[in-house]
């Protein structure tokens, strides 16, 4: 934002106003960007700590063109017209200030764009890609696609396997060949007396069975008492 331009007759009149003289009771102290001026001015002349009349007031006058809810005064005008600084703020100086607050926005502007990007935590995730077409090698002679099944993938577990399930074979093979008549024989008795114990071992009773009925079902009922005589002494 840049300064109203100001003509010279109204830059010398400016001039003439902000001369302090002795006869005077009313000053120029300087203006802002807006075009507002700013003035100090007292009732009476005289020393200011015997007459409160005598110390000097700080205002501020805006065109006449400008409406009561258009008036913006900056906030080094602000300081000044409050007694917080005493030297009045200048033109250099409020030109800067504007520039430093169109940095500020734009660099803030930047970091919102940047906090945007980011994804949020509560964003769903992004839907994932689309397959990859497939290749002219995939595709059937009659021009349409075909899908080729899989082979299995190949870890050698059952290579390593194979052989020593045969190996198993053979050495039970090898066993039954070399046994007598008798061996077989008296292996199939050991074999049938481990079964007979099995059963016999099922059938027998169990302790957690004839424990459970002793416990008082839901028919389960108090039983009448009563009380007997007492002795005398």
């Amino acid at each position: 934002m840049s300064a109203k331009q100001i003509g010279p007759v109204r830059q010398a009149w400016y001039q003439w106003k902000a001369l302090r003289l002795p006869w005077r009771k009313r000053f120029l102290v300087g203006l802002d960007l807006q075009g507002n001026t700013y003035w100090e001015f007292r009732l009476t002349r005289g020393d200011p700590e015997l007459s409160p009349d005598a110390r000097y007031r700080r205002i501020v006058k805006y065109p006449r063109s400008t409406h009561y809810s258009e008036v913006k005064v900056p906030p080094q005008w602000h300081q000044w017209l409050r007694y917080q600084r005493r030297r009045a703020p200048s033109l250099a100086e409020q030109a800067e200030d504007v520039a430093r607050q169109e940095r500020v926005k734009l660099l803030a502007a930047e970091a919102d764009a940047r906090w945007e990007a980011k994804p949020g935590y509560l964003d769903p995730p992004p839907p994932p890609p689309p397959p990859p077409p497939p290749s002219s090698a995939e595709a059937a002679p009659g021009g349409s696609e075909k899908s080729q099944p899989v082979p299995p993938l190949d870890t050698g577990y059952r290579q390593q396997q194979q052989p020593q399930e045969q190996e198993q074979e053979q050495e039970r093979a090898a066993q039954e060949s070399s046994s007598t008549p008798d061996e077989r024989r008296r292996q199939t008795t050991d074999a049938q007396q481990q079964s007979s114990r099995f059963a016999a071992g099922k059938g027998k009773d169990d302790p957690w069975k004839r424990a459970r009925p002793s416990a008082p079902g839901e028919t389960w009922q108090p039983e009448a008492w009563t009380p007997p005589a007492a002795k005398k002494r």
